[in-house]
């Protein structure tokens, strides 16, 4: 009787330890746990931690709620300048709604990718190269909104959405180095043009101080032969002052004036008729 008893005992045990076995589940500290009773949610997500089901009865699904980093395929496409590029892009999103992720879509991963890569063509299209190159900060918002509107419903949040790389055709490559290459001279020459600019006021400035102190002329003057003297070269520097270069220009006389032409020669008088009359020698 007793030995009937005890195997009793021991097959309830072992019954038990069965069925805690095969009902108990581990939720992880970053998993949701969604149970199916015969097909049917059950109302209560189960949270991290030791949870019991029913064996044979209940079904549970375990979703990550980390965020989930995906990067988006290449996508080629027109901008709204008629410029082929192929842009690429990535995307975080994490679960929200452990129950709506596994209710409302079938593979929520698979259908973030494939809206992610519509929504990217679709920006592609209605943006200019330039806004692809130099604004994408507006366009990563915009494309975050046009997949955070029907993500909600599937119980997924995007976080964040990034443009990683715009590939240009190679003759687009070339025109736009052609085009800052020519901007760069431009910009050079107008800086150069306005030192120019300002030397010319500059030295203009210079030139009426010294022309009121003479002085300050021979002073450069000096300044310019102990810059010149300085240096290691076989040049000879002979300063003439400028008073002396003014001294010889007074004291040089003036120039003889031009030669007149000599007057024409004057008329001779008439010849006169010496002959008169002829006269008859006979009486």
């Amino acid at each position: 009787m007793i030995e009937d008893i005890l195997l009793a005992v021991a097959g309830a045990a072992v019954a038990t330890v069965a069925y805690v076995g095969a009902a108990a589940r581990v939720v992880k500290q970053y998993e949701r746990g969604v149970v199916f009773r015969f097909g049917r949610l059950r109302g209560e997500v189960r949270p991290p931690g030791f949870t019991m089901i029913v064996p044979a009865v209940d079904r549970l699904h375990k979703v990550n709620m980390q965020i989930v980093t995906m990067p988006v395929p290449a996508q080629e496409g027109i901008t709204r300048d008629n410029v082929t590029v192929r842009v690429d892009a990535v995307v975080y999103f994490r679960v929200v709604d452990a129950a709506e992720a596994l209710v409302r879509v079938e593979d929520y991963k698979f259908a973030v990718s494939q809206m992610a890569q519509t929504s990217l063509r679709s920006i592609i299209g209605k943006s200019d190269l330039d806004d692809l190159l130099s604004n994408r900060e507006k366009l990563n918002q915009g494309l975050e909104l046009m997949l955070d509107s029907p993500a909600i419903g599937w119980g997924v949040q995007i976080d964040r959405v990034e443009i990683k790389d715009v590939s240009l055709p190679e003759t687009m490559k070339r025109s736009m180095a052609r085009q800052a290459e020519a901007d760069r001279e431009r910009r050079a020459r107008l800086i150069n043009a306005d030192a120019e600019l300002q030397a010319s006021k500059k030295l203009t400035e210079a030139a009426h101080q010294m022309a009121d102190a003479p002085a300050a002329l021979q002073l450069r003057l000096l300044q310019t032969v102990m810059a010149v003297a300085a240096e290691k070269n076989s040049t000879l520097v002979l300063p003439i002052p400028v008073e002396l270069l003014r001294f010889l220009e007074r004291a040089t006389p003036d120039a003889a004036p031009p030669r007149q032409p000599a007057p024409p020669p004057a008329p001779l008088p008439p010849i006169e008729d010496l002959t008169g009359p002829s006269v008859d020698p006979s009486p």
